[in-house]
């Protein structure tokens, strides 16, 4: 099993390129079964899930076409299996996204349920309560979500919480449904927009993606298309926590400042300095940082998916700090591994208080999920000698090259096998 060893202690320093968001090509990658023509999607992560997703659609007929210039094409104009089984589902919750595109297009999808994960329930009601709204009849045999419908209705839709999933799953069903459907509670995450530009670039017509109330009129067919996946937010946030809590600077090419903004808000609060440009961000560390609160929240406020890089930061910062976790119930195990890094941490139900110490000692850490990962990488870089972070392939699950990545930013970290 792979692991990752990092020599800490240098502050990063440099340039690196941003690759893709994951969380944004796995939907539109599903979106290729709507139509029986061509998607070809560009700027495409090279990572663990996306993998998996190809194999996923592979199996089911799509057929995959992968190119020099992290491209992919895919025609789903024979799909024989409708099928998403549990040995694909398990590995990989975005599975689920399947769901509405089959149902729509072909009308008849078996997905496997996904059950829970490291850092909470996640319940996919929401997708088969919005399926029915349009239409479709379900029923959960053997584990599975059976759904069949002639073909999907319009309908109004009131997510009863936000989902980010469900939104994206409707969306897309949405699409070929006979009328017009108004998905009301609508994630407004930038993955969801960009799943939205995908789908209108084929022919589709969704309207208000980006905010709450989501509006699509359902169309015959959608057509052939070319698409380019926006650049990685949390990759980006990852990076520069990584530079503020090391001391360095780093210039973050093909990043975009207009989805990083509660990241930023607290890297500045924490005394980083930040400038941006079109498809740039740039952050230089003012010496040690300063310890900030932060409460996690749908966006557009502070992520989830950044709550752990903030920990790591806030370990070494001057002062004590709270961090809130509102969004998965058990997200604060990586908590307990920076604690073997020397980090002075109190976890109290969803309630992290942190006491930043003067340094961190190196040690041998193990990952628990993705983002916790990310935090372990982080600490290891601030932290005196050698950190050992154990159990890396759910790091792989998120992060394309990220040893490559640290090491032209002069961190000396290696995988070891």
């Amino acid at each position: 099993m792979d692991k990752l060893v990092i020599q800490g202690g240098i502050p990063l320093s440099g340039a690196v390129r941003v690759s893709g968001a994951k969380n944004a090509a796995l939907p539109i990658l599903c979106a290729s079964i709507l139509v029986p023509e061509t998607l070809r999607v560009q700027n495409l992560p090279h990572l663990r899930d996306v993998t998996t997703m190809l194999t996923l659609l592979g199996q089911m007929g799509v057929e995959v076409s992968l190119d020099e210039k992290l491209g992919v094409s895919l025609d789903a104009t024979r799909v024989e299996h409708r099928v998403a089984p549990y040995e694909l589902v398990k590995t990989m919750r975005a599975s689920i996204l399947v769901l509405g595109p089959l149902v729509a297009r072909f009308g008849e999808a078996r997905v496997s349920l996904p059950g829970g994960c490291a850092i909470g329930q996640r319940p996919v009601d929401q997708h088969i309560k919005g399926l029915e709204a349009l239409g479709a009849q379900i029923e959960i045999e053997r584990g599975y979500i059976h759904a069949r419908a002639s073909r999907l209705k319009g309908a109004r839709i009131e997510m009863d919480l936000v989902t980010v999933t469900g939104t994206e799953n409707l969306m897309m069903a949405a699409t070929l449904a006979d009328g017009t459907t108004v998905i009301e509670n609508a994630a407004l995450e930038p993955e969801v927009a960009d799943l939205a530009n995908c789908l209108n670039a084929m022919g589709a017509r969704v309207n208000g993606a980006g905010t709450d109330v989501i509006t699509v009129h359902g169309v015959d067919r959608l057509y052939a298309a070319d698409y380019r996946v926006m650049p990685d937010r949390i990759e980006s946030g990852t990076f520069l926590a990584a530079a503020a809590a090391t001391g360095g600077g780093v210039r973050l090419s093909g990043a975009r400042a207009d989805i990083l903004g509660a990241v930023i808000a607290k890297l500045c609060e924490a005394g980083a300095e930040v400038e941006h440009g079109e498809d740039w961000v740039a952050l230089q560390s003012r010496g040690k940082p300063v310890a900030v609160n932060a409460r996690t929240a749908p966006y557009p406020a502070f992520p989830t998916d950044m709550q752990a890089q903030l920990m790591a930061l806030n370990a070494v910062a001057d002062g004590t700090s709270v961090i809130t976790e509102t969004i998965f119930e058990n997200r604060f195990m990586h908590a307990q591994e920076l604690k073997r890094l020397g980090a002075h941490i109190d976890v109290e139900g969803n309630i992290a208080v942190v006491q930043g110490v003067e340094r961190l000692q190196g040690a041998r850490v193990m990952a628990t999920d993705l983002r916790a990962s990310a935090s372990l990488v982080i600490a290891g870089l601030v932290a005196e000698g050698e950190t050992l972070v154990d159990r890396i392939y759910h790091l792989d699950r998120g992060y394309e090259c990220i040893e490559e990545k640290l090491g032209q930013l002069g961190a000396r970290i290696k995988r070891a096998n």
